[in-house]
């Protein structure tokens, strides 16, 4: 949009032999800018047109499956990267389900359980038997049922929870923030991510012994291809690696038990 004719104007001054705007200019010169100009436009077109391409890509909402050419530019770094590939749009008792059948597949099924597995439902028994038996194949639900009923159970006490829930005047957080996924190895039905991520955790409010901090840790979970869908075979977890801490203030009580309650989890995909 062009400047109102009442406000100033920028004056350039100009080397010495350089002609001015609109002033005429030699044959080759002219020539020049021409070309440039002609290639400008050029390079603008052809990204015009690749932005209408994505565009149109996503708006039919197909899966477009990346070309082995992206995915080389991508894999060598293992970075999370936009494919084309449409999340998953299936739910289990809350948890997103349904995974492609690939290493990204994989990959957004082990960052979306590692989500579930962090989250405050786990201290409340029905609610982390109903995740357990989502996220983990048939064995391995038996298997770890009666070993995290014992471990929450203690965690519980610790925090001075009952069953998941705070005591009064007291919100109680715990909420993992997943920062990336690497796939250690990949076989087809079996594959091993690892996903490093961020935790809230502890009780927001006056008076709090347990206030909310964050810690670091890494979780390497085996994955097998079950009931046609992704499904965690065992786990294991370790801290870090963790960063050096900001110096941020430390907002109040208030202020974090509000942000728990209004912001949304996320649903995380390759």
């Amino acid at each position: 949009m062009s400047a109102p004719d009442d406000q100033p104007h920028t004056r350039t001054r100009y080397p010495a032999g350089t002609p001015s705007p609109g002033a005429p200019e030699a044959g080759g010169r002219r020539s020049l800018r021409t070309l440039v100009a002609v290639l400008g436009m050029v390079a603008v077109l052809v990204l015009a047109v690749a932005v209408l391409n994505r565009t149109s890509g996503s708006s039919t909402g197909a899966a477009t499956a990346p070309s082995s050419t992206a995915k080389a530019a991508t894999s060598g770094d293992n970075a999370t990267a936009p494919t084309g590939t449409q999340p998953v749009t299936t739910t289990q008792n809350g948890i997103a389900t349904g995974y492609p059948h690939t290493d990204e597949g994989a990959q957004s099924a082990a960052v979306n359980y590692a989500d579930a597995l962090g989250s405050s439902d786990m201290y409340a028994s029905t609610k982390r038997h109903a995740i357990v038996t989502t996220i983990t194949t048939p064995g391995a639900s038996a298997r770890l049922q009666s070993t995290l009923d014992s471990q929450y159970t203690e965690l519980n006490k610790t925090l001075g929870l009952k069953d998941g829930v705070a005591p009064a005047g007291l919100t109680f957080v715990s909420r993992p923030l997943p920062v990336g996924t690497k796939l250690d190895s990949y076989g087809g039905d079996a594959a091993t991510v690892e996903v490093w991520s961020d935790q809230l955790g502890g009780l927001a409010g006056t008076g709090s012994t347990k206030p909310v901090t964050e810690y670091w840790y890494t979780l390497t979970m085996h994955l097998q291809w079950s009931g046609n869908d992704w499904k965690i075979a065992s786990y294991t977890s370790v801290d870090g690696p963790a960063p050096i801490s900001g110096n941020q203030q430390a907002s109040s009580a208030q202020s974090l038990s509000a942000a728990v309650n209004q912001f949304g989890g996320l649903r995380y995909a390759r």
